[in-house]
C-alpha cells in the first residue's frame, strides 16, 4: 500500500518515518522545504504539492495545524478529494473541530474517497516512536482495512465512533485534561522555586508519587534542565488545542472552569514567549515571583 503524509513538522515527520520504517512506500509535501529534504533523507520521496501525494497514494495521513488548512489540503482544488484514487483514504491526525471534521465529512460524501478521523495523542515522543495513541472514528470495515498502515504510526488505536468529528470530540475532551495537567505543573514547579527547593527534589518526589506520570514527569524534566524551545512541544498547538476544548463546552453548555485557567495560562505563555514549548509557560509565573527552578541538588 502506498502512504502519504501532508504536513511533516514535529508530528507528521514521525508518521513518515515510522511508515518509511514499517516498509510502506511513502510519499511526503510540506511547506517547509528542510522538511520534504529530510522525507528524502529517510527514505521517503518528497513530492512538490499536495495533489502528487494523492495521486501517489492509497491512503494520507493529513497533518497540519488549523481546520482551515485541513480543508484546504482535502477539499481545495487539486487536493486529496480531487487528486486520490477512487476507494482511497484520508486519515486526519491533525486536531481540528469537531464541526469542522463533519463538515469535511459530509463533503467527501459520494466522492469516493473515505475519512477515518483519528486525531492522536503522545506529542513528539510518541510521533517519533511510532507509539502515538490514535482516537479512531470510521465504520469497522474501514478501519480494519487501513489497520496495518495505523499500527505503523501507533501503539494503541482506539476506536471511539464510526462518523467525522467522534475522535476529534474526544481529543477535545483529552486536551481539556492536558492542558490542566500542564498547568497545574508550572505552577508547582514556580511555587517550589520561590521557596526553595531544588528542582531534583520536586522530581523525584512527583515522579514516584500518585500524582507522577509522563507528562509531568517530562514536563517537569523540561523545567528544571531549562529546555524551553526545540523540544518538539510548540507552545501554539496546545493553545490552539484548549481553544477547540473550550469552543466545544461552549457548544454543549459545560462549563470548564479548570481548562479555562489553562488556556490562560498558555495564552500568556505564548504571548510573551512566542517561540517557546509549553514548559515556557512557567517562566511567565517564574518572572512575577521572581525564582526559577532548577535541577541542584538539596545541599
Amino acid at each position: 500500500m502506498r502512504v502519504g503524509v501532508i504536513g511533516m513538522g514535529d508530528m507528521g515527520s514521525g508518521l513518515a518515518r515510522n511508515l518509511v520504517k514499517a516498509g510502506f512506500q511513502t510519499s511526503g509535501y510540506d511547506l517547509i522545504p528542510e522538511r520534504n529534504a529530510a522525507l528524502a533523507e529517510r527514505g521517503g520521496t518528497p513530492l512538490n504539492n499536495v495533489g502528487e501525494v494523492g495521486r501517489a497514494s492509497d491512503a494520507v495521513y493529513v497533518m497540519v495545524m488549523t481546520g482551515a488548512e485541513t480543508r484546504e489540503v482535502i477539499l481545495g482544488k487539486g487536493g486529496l478529494r480531487d487528486t486520490l484514487p477512487q476507494g482511497g483514504c484520508v486519515i486526519l491526525t491533525a486536531t481540528i473541530k469537531p464541526a469542522e471534521a463533519r463538515d469535511i465529512g459530509a463533503a467527501l460524501e459520494g466522492s469516493g474517497i473515505r475519512l477515518i478521523d483519528s486525531p492522536v495523542s503522545g506529542g513528539y515522543p510518541g510521533a517519533q516512536g511510532g507509539t502515538l495513541t490514535m482516537m479512531a472514528a470510521a465504520p469497522d470495515a474501514l478501519l480494519d482495512e487501513y489497520a496495518p498502515v495505523m499500527q505503523a504510526v501507533s501503539a494503541n488505536i482506539h476506536r471511539v465512533g464510526t462518523r467525522p468529528g467522534d475522535g476529534q470530540t474526544v481529543k477535545a475532551c483529552l486536551q481539556s485534561l492536558l492542558g490542566s495537567m500542564f498547568s497545574a505543573t508550572f505552577e508547582a514547579a514556580a511555587l517550589a522555586a520561590k521557596a526553595g527547593v531544588p528542582g531534583q527534589v520536586i522530581y523525584d518526589v512527583f515522579s514516584t508519587s500518585s500524582g507522577g506520570c509522563g507528562l509531568i514527569n517530562n514536563a517537569l524534566e523540561k523545567i528544571i534542565d531549562r529546555q524551553f524551545e526545540g523540544t518538539g512541544s510548540h507552545i501554539n498547538t496546545m493553545h490552539k488545542d484548549l481553544t477547540i476544548s473550550m469552543d466545544l463546552g461552549e457548544e454543549l453548555g459545560v462549563p470548564l472552569h479548570t481548562a479555562a485557567a489553562a488556556m490562560q495560562i498558555f495564552t500568556a505563555g505564548r504571548t510573551k514567549y512566542p517561540n517557546g514549548d509549553n514548559w515556557i509557560c512557567t517562566r511567565v509565573i517564574e518572572d512575577i515571583v521572581g525564582a526559577e527552578l532548577h535541577r541542584a541538588e538539596a545541599k
